[in-house]
C-alpha cells in the first residue's frame, strides 16, 4: 500500500529563513524520481531548484508561483510505493479503467534535504497518469496525513479528457505564469530586486524590464514604486477633477444641443480627406526665406507697360512666381514627383502640371494648369486668370481639378506673411507666398525700404532631403530677387 509522505522547504542554508515559488517543475499526477528538481525557488542570494528525496507520484502542491513560503511549509506531498495516482488527491486522479503507469522508482527516500545536494543519479523521465474517463468511480483513498489533506490552492487538479492536468485557480496563461505575455518566470536582475517589489506590493509580471531580453532592474521597481506613489497623492485631486469634468460635461452637452452641425460633403468634404491624408501619409517638412521682391515688382511693372493700353492682359505677380517654379523645377525635378507607396518607389514625372490655391465660395479648390513648363509666363498668367473666373462660377470641371504635380500657394492675398502649407497628396511640393510689402531690408549695405516677401516650401521627407529642398527654394529667391537669373533657363 502506498504511503503520503510530506516534503517540507528544507533548509536553505546561510541564515536563509523564507524563499519565494518561482516556477513549478512537476504537477499534481506527476511521477518523480529520488532526488529529482521539483521546485525552482528564489531566496535573497540567490534562485535553485530544489529536489525531492522521495520518489513517487505527487499527490498535492503547496503554494502558487510567487508564493513566498518559511523554511519548513509544506511544498508537496508524494505517494511513495503508489502505482498510480491516489484519488484523494482528485476524483479524476485515478487511472482509466485500471490502467496506470507503474513507478519504478525505490520506495525509500534519499534523505537529502539540503539544496543543491542529491545522489547524482540522473532525474528519471516525467511521466504522468492518464486521466480518469469521464464517470468512472474513483478508487479507495488511502490514509493520508493531516497536512497533505488540507486543501491548498494548486493541490486540487481538474482533468480534460487526453490533456494534462491544471490546477485548480491557475488559468489559461498562468499554469508556468506569463511575464510580459512571455511564459515563465520573471526575470530580475537580483534576489533583493524582487524583495523590494514585495515589500512594495509591486506586481512584476506588470513591469516591462528595461534590462537585456526584457530583465527587469532596480530602476525599473524604483519607478513603479515612485509611480503608485503619485497616484496615491492624486487620488484627492482626481476627486475633485471628476466633479469638475462632470459639470462640464454638462455644461458641453448642452451646448452641443444648441451647435450648427454642418456635414462635410462637396468641396468641403473632399478637401478634408485629401488633407487628412496628407497629414497621415506624408512625413512633411517646411523651410522659408525672405526675399526681396522689389526688382520683381518693378520687371512685372515694366512688362505690363511695355504691352500698352491694348496690347494684351496684364501679366500677374502669381504668373511669373509660377514662371519661376517651372524654371526650378527643372533644375530640382525631385520636387516635381510622387511616392508609390506600395511598390515603395519615387516616381519622378516628366512634366509640371502647375496647382494654384484658389479660395472659392463652395470652398478651397486647385485648379491645374496643364503643361506649365511649355508656358511662358504670359500664357500661365492667362490660364490661370481663365481656370480662375470657372472655379468662382462653380463650372470647372474634375479634370480641370485633379492630376497636379506641384501647387503654388499664394496666402498673400489675405494679407498674411507666412504660413506652413500642407501637402496636395499625393504630390511632393508646395510653395507659399505671402504678402509683399515694404520692410526695411540691407540693400548694397545700406539700409532702405524694400517690397520684401516671405517664401516657404513644404515638401515630402522622402524624395529629397534638406539640400535639395534648400537648394530649390533658395533658386526660387534668387529669381525673385534678380528677375534676370531666370533667363539664363528661358
Amino acid at each position: 500500500m502506498a504511503q503520503v509522505l510530506e516534503f517540507k522547504l528544507p533548509d536553505l542554508g546561510e541564515g536563509l529563513t523564507e524563499a519565494e515559488i518561482v516556477r513549478w517543475l512537476v504537477e499534481v499526477g506527476d511521477v518523480v524520481a529520488i532526488d529529482q528538481p521539483v521546485v525552482e525557488v528564489e531566496t535573497a542570494k540567490a534562485m535553485v531548484e530544489v529536489p525531492c528525496p522521495y520518489g513517487g507520484v505527487v499527490t498535492a502542491r503547496f503554494g502558487e508561483e510567487g508564493t513566498e513560503l518559511p523554511v519548513g511549509a509544506p511544498l508537496l506531498t508524494v505517494a511513495v510505493g503508489a502505482t498510480e495516482a491516489p484519488a484523494s488527491s482528485s476524483p479524476a486522479s485515478s487511472g482509466e479503467d485500471g490502467a496506470s503507469s507503474a513507478v519504478d522508482e525505490p520506495s525509500a527516500g534519499s534523505g537529502n534535504v539540503l539544496v543543491g545536494y542529491g545522489t547524482g543519479a540522473p532525474a528519471a523521465r516525467r511521466r504522468r497518469i492518464r486521466p480518469e474517463r469521464v464517470g468512472a468511480t474513483a478508487a479507495p483513498a488511502p490514509a493520508v496525513p493531516a497536512a497533505a489533506q488540507a486543501p491548498a490552492p494548486a493541490a486540487a487538479s481538474v482533468f480534460v479528457s487526453g490533456s494534462a492536468p491544471v490546477g485548480a485557480g491557475e488559468a489559461a496563461g498562468e499554469v508556468n505564469g506569463e511575464a510580459n505575455g512571455r511564459p515563465g518566470p520573471v526575470a530580475v536582475i537580483s534576489p533583493l530586486v524582487r524583495r523590494l517589489a514585495r515589500q512594495h506590493e509591486i506586481d512584476l509580471r506588470r513591469l516591462t524590464g528595461s534590462g537585456p531580453d526584457g530583465l527587469i532592474l532596480r530602476s525599473d521597481v524604483d519607478s513603479a514604486i515612485r509611480r503608485a506613489g503619485e497616484a496615491v497623492e492624486a487620488e484627492p485631486r482626481t476627486a475633485a477633477a471628476s466633479v469638475a469634468a462632470e459639470a462640464t460635461a454638462v455644461r458641453a452637452g448642452a451646448a452641443a444641443q444648441d451647435a450648427e452641425r454642418i456635414p462635410l460633403r462637396g468641396v468641403r468634404g473632399a478637401v478634408a480627406d485629401k488633407l487628412s491624408r496628407s497629414r497621415t501619409e506624408i512625413p512633411d517638412a517646411t523651410c522659408w526665406v525672405d526675399a526681396d521682391a522689389t526688382e520683381l515688382m518693378a520687371a512685372r511693372a515694366a512688362m505690363n507697360a511695355a504691352s500698352g493700353p491694348s496690347g494684351g492682359p496684364k501679366v500677374s505677380v502669381l504668373a511669373l512666381l509660377a514662371r519661376i517654379c517651372t524654371a526650378a523645377l527643372a533644375r530640382y525635378p525631385e520636387l516635381n514627383s510622387t511616392v508609390d507607396t506600395a511598390a515603395r518607389e519615387i516616381v519622378r514625372l516628366p512634366g509640371v502640371h502647375l496647382g494654384f490655391a484658389a479660395q472659392t465660395e463652395r470652398g478651397l479648390v486647385v485648379p491645374v494648369v496643364r503643361d506649365a513648363h511649355t508656358r511662358n509666363a504670359e500664357s500661365i498668367g492667362a490660364e490661370i486668370a481663365r481656370l480662375t473666373e470657372l472655379a468662382r462660377t462653380g463650372k470647372l470641371s474634375p479634370a480641370q481639378l485633379t492630376g497636379g504635380t506641384f501647387t503654388l500657394n499664394n496666402y498673400g492675398v489675405f494679407g498674411v506673411d507666412g504660413s506652413t502649407p500642407i501637402i496636395n497628396h499625393p504630390e511632393a511640393a508646395m510653395l507659399g507666398v505671402g504678402r509683399i510689402m515694404p520692410k526695411p531690408w540691407v540693400h548694397n549695405g545700406e539700409l532702405a525700404v524694400r517690397q520684401v516677401v516671405q517664401l516657404s516650401l513644404t515638401f515630402d521627407h522622402r524624395v529629397c532631403d534638406g539640400g535639395t529642398a534648400g537648394g530649390f527654394l533658395r533658386y526660387v529667391a534668387d529669381c525673385v530677387e534678380q528677375p534676370a537669373v531666370l533667363l539664363r533657363t528661358l
